[in-house]
């Protein structure tokens, strides 16, 4: 029990738990996960709007304002088995050009067949932040479970089968 490390991420994540999945985003106790194409972005009039950064790029980014507010996705589709669970952080690169991560990136056992749904903020007060799809957002932290769960996220799970960014889907 515990975090697993670089070569046990190498056999989880190649063995279905990760797709795509690149060996190159292993770390030695995470994987990065990149940047999907399809956001919500926050307006005044409209509230959360569905939205694609398709076809930006490092050389041509999308801004995210200071202080604003998006719905994100991984580009990494998730199938974590019952005996895994898993936490995100973002990069602290990130986090040192002012990205805000709001905290929601636990990941249950049986998280399975969708992105991860990512909630960023531009915590600067003057600069915009770029970001582009294929851009390592963050890492996942991987961590063996002593048991399976009586009742995997398979079963509990509202947010399982996501393809794309959700919204909420529901208070408690």
């Amino acid at each position: 029990m515990g975090v697993l490390c670089d070569w046990q991420i190498r056999a989880l994540c190649g063995g279905g738990a990760i797709t795509p999945f690149d060996p190159t985003l292993v770390n030695p106790a995470s994987l990065d996960v990149r940047l999907g194409k399809h956001v919500f972005v926050e307006s005044e009039e409209l509230g959360l709007t569905a939205a694609s950064i398709e076809g930006h790029s490092e050389d041509n980014p999308h801004y995210l304002y200071p202080n604003e507010f998006m719905l994100a996705e991984t580009m990494e589709t998730f199938n974590i088995p019952d005996n895994v669970c898993a936490q995100y952080a973002l990069k602290s690169s990130l986090a040192r050009a002012g990205f805000e991560h709001l905290l929601a990136g636990w990941i249950d056992p049986g998280f399975s067949n969708s992105v991860l749904t990512l909630e960023l903020k531009n915590a600067r007060k003057y600069q915009p932040i770029p970001l582009w799809p294929g851009m390592r957002i963050g890492q996942i932290i991987f961590m063996e479970m002593s048991e399976a769960p009586q009742v995997s996220y398979k079963q509990s799970g509202r947010y399982n089968g996501d393809k794309r960014v959700a919204m909420c889907k529901g208070l408690l």
